[in-house]
């Protein structure tokens, strides 16, 4: 697996859908861990941890890429919960402005107590723990996060 060239990377993105993998954490409360976005698309906003499925990875790696790199442990699909497949769409891209981005979305839960003092920050600058109703009736929760508890 290798990771693409800025310029090879846009193209791909205004060209194609991207493949990704999201994560709803519910912990043993109910709640459902997000992490404040640091990066395009989605920046600023409350958003489910995940990431990309990258070229000639399989889903099961890529699965335990994205936990461990997102949430700091690693955890196989067999541990969670297929919630189905969605689509994102968003009016910019991973390197600002003039480009949209689309994914393909593999949703996912898993139920576990994870200290969020410890989680990784690459991605998301802060994390909270939400109940399901502060999710849906915030205006910072970005809508594509609330779709997997709707």
């Amino acid at each position: 697996m290798a990771f693409l060239e800025k310029d090879t990377f846009t193209t791909i993105i205004d060209c194609t859908p991207l493949i990704s993998i999201d994560l709803l954490i519910e912990d043993k409360h109910g709640q459902i861990l997000l992490g404040y976005r640091n990066n395009r698309p989605a920046q600023g906003y409350w958003f489910v941890p995940g990431g990309r499925i990258l070229k000639s990875e399989s889903m099961d790696n890529a699965f335990k890429r994205l936990t461990l790199a997102e949430l700091g442990t690693e955890f196989s699909r067999g541990q969670a919960e297929f919630l189905g497949p969605y689509e994102h769409f968003y009016e910019d891209f991973v390197f600002g402005e003039g480009i949209s981005t689309h994914y393909v979305v593999l949703g996912y839960k898993i139920i576990c107590d994870i200290d969020i003092n410890t989680l990784p920050n690459a991605q998301h600058g802060k994390y909270k723990w939400f109940t399901k109703q502060e999710m849906l009736s915030s205006d910072t929760v970005h809508k594509h996060s609330k779709w997997y508890i709707e």
